[in-house]
């Protein structure tokens, strides 16, 4: 049995650690789940105070009309207001505008021309991606969500005095942005950079360093963290600058980015750190540039690795918990949920990794929940499989009334108690048993032994035991019993009468008949479990019993004998003839002894 048990408790913590790894490989929730980790993980920081953004915002809008409408001339105005001072130039400008279509030529010319002599302008390009059908290496087909279908670059003079990245923005299937992309390896085998890619690296090459691009995923992907909501950067109207109102040497050796802040120009989406609020795309690009600066990048924890942990800390999980107490368990349960958890992911987060976050919690609570209703249920199959034993030696309406009293408490050893105690043996038995056959034997007995169990169950008695074709009842115990002395001589007037039916019955049938030979003593008595650590009784034991055995024994058929102390008790609802004092078997004083003719 114990091996049985040890198989099936290793079987069931397999079988947790496959489901709870099929799970976390098939990222079961992940919707649900990024959104908690941006919660955890996505927390505003101080924004490099080396990061502009000049707005193109509703003031600039209204004092120069819609940008549609604008000549490049005001571009190229702003970029050599920007360089004019060698000394306090930025170190990077950065246009989150495609100059897609030709506007005027000289204004063209012109902005062409500023940004050449600057020698920091980035202008943004954009790609057409889309999913298409691929085979790798092996063979297998995949889906290339990234296949480049077209591209939309800046006009061909500024193509050529500018360094370009696409400035496509990533917006998850959920609607939210906490992803980039560092470059695509176009057909021809060239490289090219994204929009916050190519300002990064022109920034560092200002320094004479090199950009170090993190872990990419096989789209050239990385999960970023934003430094704060929307406005957290230095932010001044372009009208601002253009006038003369701020001084252009504030963005000395900046990055600064030129781009729409206005809720018109249609260029806004929701960032991961603020579900509520959206954000402009140049703050997005800001964003993005800082995070691969100061590495502030991540990527997703290899599925594989997360599934295979996921498994073996749920299966030592539950190994762990059905070893405990339901308080213990519920402790461990939290602690782990939360170490596994929240705990665990923005740990992880801050070492560059992104894990699923209620995957560990919600399979412990589930682990926990089943197994404590597992426990339940076994507990309540076993307080059943008690009740109904119980219901062998005791009325079963008693036991429904004791299973469903949370006070009541059986005192395992014994205890001294008050009780009436009934003896009854069947008078003639052994003599008629040799002249009939063994089943019909049995079936006498069995007649006999229903009628007690029946009477004492019926009065709220408990069945001690049956000796061969005796029955022995005690009253008041386990359990307070009210008026049990008298509960037990109605017993013993009940079995009388039962007696008689049961004799004519078999007096036609073999020609034979027996009858009842019953006592009724009541005192005090040790009752308990009685016996050893590995077998034990339920009975009652003492002189109380003893005196009601030899009652019995000087009964004679269809007599019932009660002690002087029970008529003492009952003496107003029966009916008695005094025998007299009697000398009973192993009692150096006798006993006065009544019959017992009717109980009122």
């Amino acid at each position: 049995m114990a091996e049985k048990q040890k198989l099936r408790i290793a079987l069931t913590a397999l079988l947790i650690a496959v489901v709870t790894g099929l799970l976390a490989w098939a990222r079961v929730g992940y919707s649900i789940d990024v959104m908690v980790s941006d919660a955890l993980c996505q927390r505003a920081s101080v924004a490099n105070k080396n990061i502009y953004i000049i707005a193109i915002d509703d003031k600039t809008l209204e004092q120069y009309g819609s940008i549609t409408s604008w000549s490049r001339q005001r571009s190229a105005d702003l970029v050599r207001l920007l360089n004019e001072n060698a000394q306090t130039k930025p170190a990077v400008l950065v246009f989150d505008v495609i100059f897609s279509e030709k506007g005027d030529e000289s204004g063209d010319a012109a902005f062409a021309k500023a940004c050449g002599e600057a020698g920091n302008v980035v202008t943004a390009m954009s790609y057409r991606f889309k999913e298409q059908p691929e085979y790798d290496e092996n063979g297998r087909m995949t889906l290339n969500q990234y296949h480049v279908d077209g591209v939309i670059m800046p006009y061909e003079a500024l193509r050529e005095t500018t360094k370009q990245g696409y400035a496509n923005t990533l917006v998850g299937a959920d609607g939210y942005v906490r992803r980039a992309m560092a470059y695509i390896d176009d057909a021809n085998g060239q490289r090219n950079y994204s929009l916050a890619s190519q300002a990064c690296q022109l920034y560092q090459e200002s320094r004479g360093a090199q950009v170090e691009f993190p872990a990419l995923d096989k789209n050239n992907q990385f999960l970023f963290s934003y430094s704060g909501k929307t406005g957290c950067y230095s932010t001044i109207s372009m009208a601002d600058v253009m006038d003369g109102t701020v001084n252009p040497a504030i963005f000395a050796d900046g990055i600064v980015f030129v781009g729409a802040y206005a809720v018109g120009m249609q260029d806004s989406y929701i960032p991961a750190i603020s579900h509520g609020t959206q954000m402009y795309g140049v703050e997005i690009q800001a964003n993005i540039v800082e995070a691969l600066l100061e590495g502030k990048t991540q990527q997703q924890l290899p599925t594989g690795v997360f599934a295979a942990l996921a498994a073996v800390l749920a299966a030592a999980f539950y190994l762990a918990i059905r070893q405990m107490k339901i308080v213990p368990a519920t402790i461990l349960t939290v602690v782990l949920a939360v170490a596994a958890g929240p705990v665990f992911a923005v740990v992880l987060y801050a070492r560059g990794y992104v894990t699923p976050v209620i995957l560990l919690p919600v399979a412990f609570a589930l682990i926990y929940a089943v197994h404590l209703i597992y426990g339940y249920v076994q507990e309540v199959m076993r307080r059943q499989k008690v009740v109904n034993v119980f219901k062998q030696y005791v009325a079963p309406q008693v036991v429904d009334k004791i299973s469903k009293d949370k006070d009541f408490e059986l005192v395992l050893g014994g205890e001294n108690r008050h009780i009436a105690c009934l003896f009854v043996d069947i008078r003639g038995f052994t003599t008629m048993s040799e002249s009939l056959k063994p089943e019909e034997v049995v079936e006498i007995l069995n007649e006999y032994l229903s009628l007690t169990t029946n009477s004492i169950f019926q009065n709220g008695g408990t069945l001690d035991k049956f000796v061969g074709d005796a029955t022995m009842a005690v009253f008041n115990a386990p359990f307070d019993l009210e008026d049990y002395i008298y509960k037990a001589v109605c017993t013993a007037r009940d079995m009388k009468a039962g007696a008689d039916a049961i004799a004519e019955k078999f007096e036609k049938r073999f020609g034979k008949s027996v009858g009842f030979g019953i006592g009724v003593n009541c005192g005090n008595a040790v009752v308990g479990n009685i016996g050893c650590d590995f077998r034990m009784d339920y009975t009652a034991i003492g002189d109380t019993v003893n005196t009601a055995a030899r009652l019995e024994s000087n009964a004679k058929r269809g007599q019932i004998l009660i002690s002087g102390e029970v008529y003492e008790a009952v003496k107003d609802r029966v009916e008695v003839t005094p025998i007299g004092e009697i000398p009973l078997k192993g009692k150096s004083q006798g006993v006065f002894v009544y019959q017992l003719d009717e109980v009122r």
